[in-house]
């Protein structure tokens, strides 16, 4: 366990996914003509379980899933010193006509989201596109861009950072809150 202030530990973080589950439930049903797409690197590991868990639910197997890399569509992306890496782009369908589940980590400054709409948009035109995040930080939105389903809302200045770990990557499940100092 690293410093910070742990927001969102292990059990608590689980009863977040599930409950985010049984609201797409309530609102899209089955899936049918939806798919959901996990923005690449941070919205993968909550998009895995997001996707994984609405197969249970559902009892539909075929839910459309994609991972979606937004590495060159950021508008801050020509602004590092180093070159930066894209992840893969892994969807092997269009997302013309459908209902779009975008799922992400962290909803902050909005720019992430809007670079996942631009990237989106290279795959067809969608019915409608709704937001999953599991943190929105509502302070400091840059974008008039907000989140259809929150696990959990940070009222967090500029000055602080949420970090999210996960089980498979980081051995244990939790949202914490750090300093800037602390990062």
């Amino acid at each position: 366990m690293q410093a910070g202030k742990n927001l969102l530990a292990r059990e608590r973080f689980s009863l977040t996914i599930e409950r985010l589950c049984n609201q797409l439930i309530e609102d899209w049903g089955d899936f049918s003509n939806a798919c959901v797409i996990g923005i690449q690197p941070r919205g993968v590991a909550l998009s895995n379980r997001i996707h994984q868990r609405l197969q249970e639910l559902t009892g539909n197997s075929h839910i459309e899933y994609g991972r979606l890399d937004i590495t060159f569509y950021r508008d801050d992306f020509r602004m590092y010193d180093t070159p930066l890496t894209p992840h893969p782009t892994d969807m092997d369908f269009l997302v013309a006509g459908k209902k779009v589940l975008l799922v992400d980590d962290v909803l902050y400054t909005g720019r992430t989201i809007q670079a996942a709409l631009a990237a989106l948009q290279h795959y067809g035109r969608p019915g409608v596109v709704e937001l999953l995040v599991l943190v929105d930080r509502r302070f400091n939105r840059h974008l008039p861009i907000q989140a259809d389903y929150t696990g959990l809302v940070v009222d967090a200045l500029d000055e602080a950072y949420v970090k999210v770990h996960w089980k498979e990557i980081h051995g244990e499940d939790e949202v914490l809150l750090f300093d800037k100092k602390e990062r």
